[in-house]
C-alpha cells in the first residue's frame, strides 16, 4: 500500500489523524531507493500512522494543511539531493530539469528543509515538534561553508527554527523518537539526533563555535577534523556554542546489522509514484522501479563525497536471501520486462566486503593508499548472488550499474579476475562505468583517490575478459574539474593521459561542488589542504568552467591534441 497523503485515504484508513506527517522536496515515489518511503514504512511496521505531503506549495496553506495537524511531530526532508544542489549547476546557473518532480519542471524550493519548517510554523501556530531528516539536514547539522551564499552558515537547526535532527540514515532514530513522544519519555538521550540546549553536552567534544568557524580558517578546519572522527565514533557527542547556546549531537547509532538492513528492505514497496502525484514522466521512477540495492556505507572516503557522513563508513550487505525475494517482488510486478537494470548500492562491488578488525581498527584506511590487508573481499559472495538473481525465472538481463571500484577488483588477487569476467559475460548493459576522477597524482592525493596504476590493471583486465567472451564493451570515466589543487595545468595533463593512454574522451565531466560538511569543502573554503599547507582553489565561475572546457571535443568532433606533460 502507499502511505496515505490525502484526507479521503485517511479516513478510509480509520485513522483520526496521522501520528506523524513526513513532508518532502520530492513528489511520493513508494520506493526503498527513497528515504522518506523507507521511514514512512518503518514507522507504519511499528505501529505508527504516517503520512507524506509531497512537494507542498510554499505560496499558499492548501497543501501543507490538508492533512491537519500529526499527533506526534512532523518530519521535513528537503529530498533525495540537498535542495541547492538540485537548484544550481556548479557555475550557478538554474537548473530547469528535476528527476523526482512529475513532468520534470524544477519547481522545488531553494533550503527547502528551511522554507517547509516555515510553511508549517506559519500554518500551524505552536504545534508539535519538527524533525529535520535527509541528506540536506544531515551535511548540514553542524556550522557548515554554504557554496551558494560564501559565507558560513549555522546549524540548520538555528536557521530553519525546527525542533530535532535525526542525522544519518535515521531508520532506528525516528522510530524510537516517535516512542518516546508518545510515552512522554527523555527524547534528548536518544542517539543520532541533533537539538539545541542552554548549555553543552556532558562529557562532549567541544568544537569551535559558530562564531569562531565563521572568521578563523584554521578553526573551521580543526572542526571539520573533529566532526569527522565523530561520524563512527559511538561514544562521544558533540556540542557547539551558537551564540549563547549550544547545538548538541548525540553519538550515532552504530551501523544496522544484516537482519536489520533485511527487515527494512523486506518492506513491501509499490515501487511506483503515488497516483495522487503521478501527473506527469517521473525520470527518476524509470531509474529505481526495476534496480536493487545490496548494501549501504562505503569504505572508500573520497574527500568530495557525503557518502561517509551520511551513510557511515563501514559496508553493511543484506542476505542474499532479502536480495534475492526482492527481486522476485519487481519480476512480479505487471509490466516488468524481465530485466533488472542495477544490483548494487553506492559502490556496487563493495558488497560483502568486510573488516576484519571492524570496530578494533583505529586508523579506517580501508583503500588509501592501497586497500588495507585487513579487507575481506566480497567478490565471490557478489558473483554467487547475482547468478541467483540471474538463473530465476522470468529473468532476462541482470545489470550492475551503480559503478565499480577498480582498485578493489585488482588488488583481489584470489576472485578479481573471475569477477571482471562474469560482469562481461553477464552483467555489463554496454559500458562500465568507473570513477578514476583525475590522473594527476597530486590531484588524486587530494581527492583521496587512488593512482592511475591500478585504472590501467583493471582496465587490462576488462579487456581481456570481453575478448575471452566474445563481447565488445565500452568504459566510461567519471572526471572531475577544479577540485581543491587542481589548476589548468593538471587539465591539461589529464586531457593527454586520457586521449594518449586511454583513447578516450569524456563526456563524464563534473566541475566540484563545494557540498557542506565535505573534506574537499573544508579545503576549498580554507584554501589549504587538510595539513594546513597553502592550497591554489579555482573559486573564479570562469575558470573552473575553462578547465571543464580543456576536455572538450574540438568542432569536428575530434577531441583536442594534447599539449604533452609539462609543469
Amino acid at each position: 500500500m502507499f502511505l496515505p497523503t490525502t484526507r479521503k485515504e485517511i479516513k478510509s484508513l480509520g485513522w483520526n489523524r496521522p501520528d506523524v506527517i513526513l513532508v518532502t522536496g520530492d513528489t511520493y515515489i513508494d520506493s526503498p531507493h527513497i528515504g522518506v518511503a523507507v521511514i514512512g514504512k518503518y514507522l507504519l511496521k511499528h505501529g505508527f500512522r504516517t503520512a507524506i505531503i509531497a512537494q507542498p506549495s510554499t505560496d499558499d496553506a492548501e497543501d501543507i494543511t490538508r492533512l491537519g495537524e500529526p499527533a506526534l511531530f512532523w518530519g521535513v526532508t528537503a529530498g533525495s539531493v540537498d535542495s541547492m544542489v538540485a537548484n544550481y549547476t556548479p557555475t550557478l546557473k538554474r537548473r530547469r530539469q528535476d528527476d523526482y518532480t512529475p513532468g520534470g519542471v524544477n519547481t522545488r524550493p531553494n533550503r527547502a528543509t528551511i522554507a517547509y519548517t516555515n510553511l508549517i510554523r506559519k500554518h500551524f501556530k505552536n504545534t508539535r515538534p519538527i524533525v529535520l531528516g535527509g541528506i540536506e539536514a544531515s551535511l548540514r547539522r553542524i556550522a557548515h561553508y554554504d557554496y551558494w551564499k560564501n559565507k558560513v552558515r549555522r546549524s540548520v537547526l538555528f536557521d530553519a527554527k525546527a525542533d530535532i535532527i535525526a542525522y544519518g540514515m535515521a531508520e532506528k532514530t525516528v522510530l524510537e523518537l516517535a516512542r518516546s513522544l508518545r510515552d512522554g519519555t527523555d527524547w534528548q538521550s536518544l542517539r543520532g539526533i541533533c537539538y539545541i540546549a542552554n548549555t553543552p553536552g556532558e562529557n562532549h567534544i567541544l568544537l569551535p563555535s559558530f562564531e569562531t568557524v565563521s572568521s578563523d580558517r584554521q578553526a573551521f578546519l580543526d572542526m571539520t577534523k573533529l566532526f569527522n572522527k565523530s561520524v563512527e565514533n559511538t561514544s562521544d557527542g558533540l556540542s557547539q556554542k551558537h551564540g549563547d547556546r549550544f547545538l548538541i549531537q548525540s553519538p550515532p547509532h552504530p551501523p544496522l546489522s544484516s537482519a536489520e538492513l533485511d527487515e527494512i528492505y523486506d518492506m513491501r514497496f509499490e515501487r511506483d509514484a503515488h497516483p495522487y502525484y503521478k501527473t506527469g514522466e517521473i525520470r527518476a521512477l524509470e531509474t529505481i522501479r526495476q534496480s536493487v540495492t545490496t548494501h549501504r556505507g562505503c569504505f572508500g572516503q573520497c574527500s568530495f563525497c557525503a557518502i561517509a557522513v551520511h551513510q557511515g563508513r563501514s559496508v553493511v550487505s543484506r542476505s542474499m536471501e532479502s536480495v534475492t525475494e526482492e527481486v522476485v517482488r519487481i519480476r512480479d510486478l505487471p509490466g516488468f520486462n524481465g530485466i533488472i537494470h542495477d544490483v548494487g548500492g553506492p559502490t556496487a562491488n563493495m558488497y560483502g566486503t568486510a573488516c576484519r578488525k571492524g570496530w578494533a581498527c583505529k586508523t579506517k584506511h580501508c583503500l588509501m593508499p592501497r586497500p588495507c590487508p585487513n579487507l575481506s573481499f566480497g567478490h565471490r559472495k557478489q558473483m554467487e548472488l547475482l547468478g541467483n538473481i540471474r538463473n530465476l525465472p522470468g529473468i532476462r538481463k541482470v545489470f550492475v550499474s551503480s559503478g565499480i571500484r577498480h582498485d578493489m577488483v585488482v588488488a583481489d588477487t584470489k576472485s578479481g579476475k573471475k569477477y571482471v569476467r562474469a560482469l562481461a559475460d553477464h552483467h555489463v548493459s554496454g559500458q562500465i562505468k568507473l570513477a578514476p576522477e583525475h590522473s594527476v597524482d597530486e590531484v588524486l592525493a587530494l581527492m583521496n583517490k587512488p593512482s592511475v596504476k591500478p585504472l590501467m590493471q583493471f582496465r587490462a583486465m576488462f579487456e581481456n575478459a570481453c575478448a575471452e567472451s566474445g563481447k565488445r564493451y565500452f568504459m566510461t570515466y567519471y572526471i572531475m574539474a577544479a577540485h581543491p589543487g587542481c589548476t589548468l595545468n593538471h587539465m591539461q595533463r589529464l586531457r593527454t593521459f586520457l586521449s594518449e593512454e586511454l583513447k578516450h574522451i569524456p563526456k563524464q565531466v563534473q566541475i566540484f561542488t563545494p557540498t557542506p560538511s565535505t573534506v574537499s569543502t573544508t579545503m576549498y573554503y580554507c584554501e589549504t589542504d587538510m595539513a594546513g599547507k597553502k592550497l591554489f582553489c579555482e573559486k573564479g565561475l570562469k575558470g573552473a568552467q575553462k578547465q571543464k572546457d580543456s576536455l572538450k571535443r574540438d568542432e569536428k568532433g575530434k577531441g583536442r591534441k594534447g599539449p604533452g606533460r609539462h609543469r
